[in-house]
């Protein structure tokens, strides 16, 4: 038989998991489009061939099988023997304007190359998207668009692939639309906020052709077209204070890049664990912490805003899952910390007017927390624009869980989203006394390998499944800390000139400061804006 069968470990999991999937309706402009024939694969010739799709390459390897996201069966690309397959269907009689396909599919990932495709759609290139690596666990959704001007289109499915490598293909959807969703995502970012600190103890960046050059010239070459930048109140080693993100924020401009700057209201790292309040603030009452984060807020962001390097996105707090300055504004006294962010976003719009606010947590897949968390922001009127999100596939979960809250946070509260941290390893050696944070044990988590490549292709897929957020909501992906290579004295900790680099094997240039492939994602998957769209 040529159904493959799947764990039905899996599927458990799957089910047990409380994550509400929103599956979107593509939207449409002007007239309809000539439909794809039969899109959800229910229809076969011969038990296996899919009606209305025409299969070349290894054949045997294209077929239909049981198991569709929706309605009974998929197509599924697969073989006990290196196999290359592409599946088509050409849609005619379209009106010039602009297409975007919408396809559900899942893929072992390993494959040489795996991808949707829409090609002879007019004089441009064929466009693609790769297939993500998920595994049979979740189907995710991609998107990509087109500008149509020959009347026709090809959609196909092309797999390349080692024996036992697959693909599954269900809900393809091709029709007219403002081309905002899919690819090009708007945001691909790296933030840089350690990068002053490593140069200060000599570290050296190269291109991918060994030349040295500016670590921030290298990654707009790449395609990077923000730069984020954390704040810290009082920081014991001077790095990430307001001179200093003033310094760098004047960098990434000379180099075409705008600017998210990120509060963490603190001297030192906050997150889900700890939210420590400056030292200078800890004797205030409640009153006057409130001011001094409307004070520390609109002092930066007007500083920023008087060198000519106004931020575009502010967070207000930094993965703020728990709350921030504790105890005043802990998670269980939302009073408190609804009125510390509110204290904080006016002071942003106060400021600089056109930035944008930003509410950060980590954990993102977590749909059911950040339903929680969002609902009480908004039934406490705390004013924001967008929705930040880290996630880190090898501690919150499979790009299906990421895909599901953020489809489901763009259809409840209105906002779009963005990916501001996310990272993985290239590797699992050690460079420097520090132990690493990316492990070989994190690594199986993941799913990715810790090879070059392999981060490669975790950014990648990343990238796709946030740019599938309906309506163009899917801002994009900022890299956290791609440039905080290993070098003495530029440890983690701002107290403690010992301490060393246990991020080192996640940054995008490799142990002699040269420049990995995983920086090439973000020249082929983000806009510019000369020139429009890729």
């Amino acid at each position: 038989m040529r159904i493959r069968s799947h764990l039905s470990a899996a599927v458990a999991l799957a089910t047990a998991i409380a994550i509400v999937i929103v599956t979107p309706g593509a939207s449409t402009a002007g007239r309809p489009s000539p439909e794809l024939v039969n899109p959800g694969f229910e229809s076969t010739d011969d038990l296996v061939a899919p009606v209305g799709w025409t299969e070349t390459g290894d054949r045997d390897a294209s077929y239909v099988e049981p198991g569709g996201r929706t309605g009974d069966q998929r197509l599924s690309h697969w073989s006990a023997a290196a196999y290359r397959v592409q599946t088509r269907q050409q849609v005619t009689g379209l009106a010039r304007g602009t297409y975007t396909l919408r396809a559900a599919v899942r893929s072992s990932g390993g494959q040489r190359s795996a991808y949707l495709e829409l090609a002879g759609c007019g004089r441009g290139p064929a466009q693609r998207v790769d297939l993500p690596r998920t595994g049979d666990e979740w189907w995710v959704e991609l998107a990509l668009s087109v500008t149509v001007t020959a009347g026709r289109c090809t959609v196909s499915l092309v797999s390349d692939a080692a024996a036992g490598q697959w693909a599954n293909l269900d809900d393809v959807s091709f029709t007219r639309t403002d081309g905002s969703a899919g690819l090009p995502v708007a945001i691909g970012g790296a933030d840089v906020s350690h990068l002053t600190k490593n140069e200060a103890y000599g570290a050296v960046y190269r291109d991918a052709r060994g030349r040295p050059r500016d670590a921030l010239r290298i990654l707009a070459d790449n395609g990077v077209n923000y730069a984020r930048l954390k704040v810290w109140v009082d920081p014991a080693d001077g790095f990430s204070d307001k001179a200093d993100v003033l310094a760098k924020a004047r960098r990434a401009k000379a180099q075409g890049m705008k600017l998210m700057i990120d509060f963490h209201y603190s001297d030192t790292w906050a997150d889900p664990g700890k939210q420590y309040k400056p030292a200078a603030w800890e004797g205030l009452d409640f009153d006057e912490l409130r001011q001094a984060v409307y004070d520390h807020t609109y002092d930066v962001v007007a500083a920023l805003r008087r060198q000519g390097t106004p931020p575009e996105l502010v967070q207000v707090g930094n993965e703020i899952n728990g709350g921030m300055l504790w105890p005043d504004g802990r998670w269980d006294n939302w009073d408190g910390l609804a009125a510390l962010l509110t204290a904080g976003s006016t002071a942003v719009t106060d400021a600089s007017p056109r930035s944008k606010v930003a509410l950060h947590l980590a954990e993102g897949g977590n749909n059911g927390g950040h339903r929680w968390w969002f609902d009480n922001a908004v039934a406490y009127g705390v004013p924001f624009d967008i929705i930040a999100v880290s996630h880190y596939i090898y501690w919150h979960g499979p790009l299906g869980y990421l895909q599901a809250n953020l489809f489901d946070l763009t259809a409840r509260y209105g906002k779009p989203v963005l990916v501001a941290e996310t990272a993985y390893g290239f590797t699992l050696d050690e460079h420097d006394h520090e132990p690493n944070i990316f492990t070989a044990a994190l690594a199986a988590e993941g799913g990715y390998p810790a090879t070059p490549q392999g981060q490669a292709e975790a950014l990648r897929d990343i990238v796709n499944v946030v740019a599938a957020v309906p309506g163009g909501q899917g801002l994009g992906v900022i890299y956290w800390e791609p440039t905080w290579t290993a070098v003495d004295g530029a440890g983690w900790d701002p107290a403690d000139p010992t301490s060393g680099d246990g991020w080192e094997n996640q940054a995008l240039f490799d142990y002699s400061g040269k420049a990995l492939p995983g920086l090439r994602v973000f020249a082929d998957t983000v806009a510019h804006d000369k020139g429009g769209k890729r």
